[in-house]
């Protein structure tokens, strides 16, 4: 069947639109996983809406369902299925690698079910959460109509600082909390979990030293939950681009708060925009940080802390992307010379 603009107007691009919309229309759910939604909804059907994307190589994908009989409207369906050829874009096909996304998923479903933000740090709420062998799904209220339904690929001042303004009270709220459940040490790029892409980093002195910096942030006073991949892409915003949520929980886990805010600039900003903006927007990380604690903690001694590890964080992540992908745009000025100075520390201690 063709729509009337196709039929119209002979435009194949819309043809294709319409192939992608009553294939989805068409496409079903396994029983068992169309009975999780039901339930957790309170529905009394549902219909396969659009993917919102596909996993990382190709381990499942995130698919919107519109439901009736209840009172939402939608929902979001992670839908983990573990793969038997694994499909990773820069060719990391390992055991190791597979092994960690595995335990990322668990981590991530543990997350939504055992821990909770409030509204200065927010995340979709989870209405169930179940494994059925090798697949996994979880069930998220859907951020797009909560007041979040826009994804933004580059962000104004005003918008980074409020993504640094919800990993501050992230940070707050998770300060001193042990990551039980999650990942002992978060990030996707934490050192330990990275043995491969560190043998195959160039760099000889950066690599002696990997352990090093990865022992002095690990060793950190002041220690929180991290989200663990704060980029830009995870943040979902309001209309007015001034509150945002976040999603993608899978390498959430303990460690330095400097390690999200690193990674979340590096995400926005590239290497002009960092030397020229960066210490402002550390400043305002930092005060958000210091109305979201109470007065039992010593924020000067955090704050002076956090700070000194900056550039280490940076590094740290810099070490990853030398090893993991070698042209990486990230791989830059600004990260070159943080990665010095670091280095420069170490050899005067």
């Amino acid at each position: 069947m063709r729509c009337l603009v196709c039929r119209k107007f002979n435009l194949h691009s819309h043809r294709s639109l319409c192939r992608s919309r009553l294939a989805s229309r068409y496409r079903r759910m396994k029983q068992e996983h169309e009975d999780l939604v039901l339930k957790a909804c309170g529905a009394k059907s549902l219909q396969i809406g659009a993917k919102i994307q596909t996993l990382w190589s190709g381990y499942g994908e995130i698919l919107r369902v519109h439901l009736e009989g209840c009172d939402r409207s939608s929902v979001v369906v992670k839908h983990v299925m573990f793969p038997q050829n694994q499909k990773h874009p820069g060719g990391w096909n390992t055991d190791i690698s597979h092994k960690r996304k595995v335990r990322s998923y668990q981590v991530e479903s543990y997350w939504y079910q055992n821990y909770a933000t409030n509204e200065r740090c927010r995340v979709p709420i989870c209405l169930a959460a179940k494994s059925f062998g090798d697949e996994q799904l979880i069930v998220l209220e859907d951020l797009d109509v909560a007041g979040f339904p826009v994804r933004k690929t580059y962000v104004n001042d005003a918008e980074i600082k409020a993504c640094l303004s919800w990993i501050a009270s992230f940070h707050a709220l998770f300060l001193d909390v042990a990551p039980e459940g999650l990942w002992p040490i978060g990030t996707y790029w934490h050192l330990e979990t990275r043995p491969e892409e560190l043998e195959a980093v160039s760099d000889q002195k950066l690599k002696a030293a990997a352990a090093e910096i990865d022992s002095i942030l690990n060793n950190c006073r002041f220690k929180t939950i991290l989200h663990g991949d704060a980029k830009l892409a995870n943040f979902c915003f309001s209309k007015d681009g001034l509150q945002v949520a976040a999603v993608d929980f899978q390498y959430v886990g303990g460690g330095c708060g400097m390690k999200d805010v690193i990674y979340f600039l590096g995400s926005c900003m590239d290497e002009r925009e960092c030397e020229k903006r960066v210490p402002g927007l550390l400043d305002h990380y930092f005060l958000e940080l210091r109305k979201s604690l109470d007065m039992k903690t010593n924020f000067q001694d955090l704050e002076k802390e956090w700070r000194s590890m900056f550039a280490f964080a940076w590094t740290d992540f810099h070490r990853f992307l030398l090893g993991w992908m070698p042209g990486h745009h990230k791989i830059n000025k600004y990260s070159k010379r943080l990665t010095q100075e670091v280095l420069n520390k170490l050899k005067q201690s």
